[in-house]
């Protein structure tokens, strides 16, 4: 390389060299302003807070959630209280701020602005409390927040207070939804729960007893797999699966199914290896299974039940289908039974029952697809991601 060549090559270094740190000067100028790292730290601060509040107000969430709280109204002290008025946490812990005396005053401010759900100031004696009720979208009283100063709080720190008081609000109020979704969710499992067909449990136990003598081994073989059977219907667990554990019970219950109706019932699966360790609502699979054999061998003297899972990109589809008496659309979208008469409206249920539990977990574009007409035998199409944040078994 020429000295020439060389000297050029420096004074490209050095021009690259000063561009790329303008650039990284520019760029820290443009996303690291006092202003935004303020705003940063702020949102930081409340997600902190927002944690514990999903779980609900009580001693444990309100001591991990004061300090953050306190740290968002810029405070001296912050202590929560209960929607009767009962101590639940303080930030800072120790005596130094929280005398018996100001313990009484925060007690006092919490009650009074619970009952007058609004903010109550007392600025009688250092130091200054300032009460501040939870209160709900309508108007129910969730509990107080109580924010403690050694000076007199200028108008912003009373509306910051103010909007802490509401953001703790909206956070228990979530967590109310997110207890209320769970209550709904163990209250379908339990109708699903009762929906499993009296007749199918009394139609085992027969076909059970009539292997006794003819063939204990089998009849113990089909005991084992009804104990299986009820064992997972009736498990304590999550509201969730996974697709595996899914058919496995679905199998059992076929196991005692085929006991009975032997070459009577054909039933066929395509399950692709890769979509197994699907997570899908707890006993979602069961009422379309039952249901299609029912539909199948609807007074017919052989039916055929097919159940396919197969692998779609971002999603899961799993098909139940029979080659049975069908239903007639318009009585489906009804939901005024089917053709089966008063017995099968239990089976329209369950289907309702799991189509909304699909769209509760993973929105509206999940739930089941129904193809179905007179004669022409019932199609349930059900989708659901192979992942979803939040939902596992």
């Amino acid at each position: 390389m020429t000295d020439g060549a060389a000297l050029m090559l420096a004074l490209a270094l050095v021009v690259a060299a000063t561009v790329l740190g303008l650039v990284v000067v520019l760029t820290r100028r443009v996303v690291s302003t006092p202003g935004e790292r303020t705003v940063h730290a702020a949102l930081h601060t409340a997600s902190l807070a927002a944690r514990p509040l999903r779980k609900g107000l009580n001693p444990n969430s309100a001591l991990d959630a004061a300090p953050h709280l306190r740290a968002l109204t810029g405070s001296d002290g912050l202590a929560l209280h209960g929607p009767d008025a009962e101590f639940l946490a303080a930030d800072p812990p120790g005596d130094e701020i929280w005398t018996s005396t100001t313990r009484t005053e925060c007690l006092r401010t919490a009650r009074e602005s619970i009952d007058g759900g609004r903010r109550v100031l007392r600025r009688e004696q250092s130091p200054v409390v300032v009460g501040q009720p939870l209160l709900d979208d309508d108007g129910t009283v969730l509990g107080a927040l109580v924010a403690v100063n050694h000076n007199e709080p200028a108008p912003g720190t009373l509306g910051a207070i103010g909007e802490v008081a509401r953001y703790a609000a909206s956070q228990l109020q979530l967590a109310e939804l997110d207890a209320s979704r769970a209550r709904l969710d163990r209250a379908e499992v339990l109708a699903l729960r009762a929906q499993i067909s009296p007749h199918f449990i009394y139609n085992a136990l027969t076909t059970i007893a009539s292997f006794v003598r003819t063939d204990p081994d089998r009849a113990r073989e089909l005991i084992l797999e009804f104990a299986d059977f009820t064992r997972y219907s009736f498990r304590s667990a999550g509201p969730y699966t996974v697709l595996a554990d899914e058919l496995r019970n679905i199998d059992r219950y076929l196991v005692l199914e085929r006991a009975r109706f032997g070459p009577s019932l054909t039933v066929t699966l395509r399950i692709a290896p890769e979509v197994l360790t699907v997570v899908l609502p707890f006993l979602a699979l069961q009422p379309l299974v039952e249901n299609a054999v029912r539909h199948g061998l609807a007074g017919r003297q052989h039916g055929s039940v097919e159940i396919v899972a197969r692998d779609e990109g971002a999603d899961c589809v799993i098909t139940v289908e029979d080659d049975g008496v069908g239903m007639d659309p318009q009585t489906l979208r009804s939901g005024s039974g089917d053709v089966l008469g008063d017995g099968d409206r239990s089976a329209h249920i369950g289907l309702t029952n799991v189509d909304h539990r699909l769209r509760a977990a993973f929105g509206n574009d999940y739930g089941l697809v129904v193809e179905t007409a007179p004669d022409a035998g019932t199609k349930v199409i059900m989708r659901v991601p192979k992942f979803r944040s939040g939902v596992r078994a």
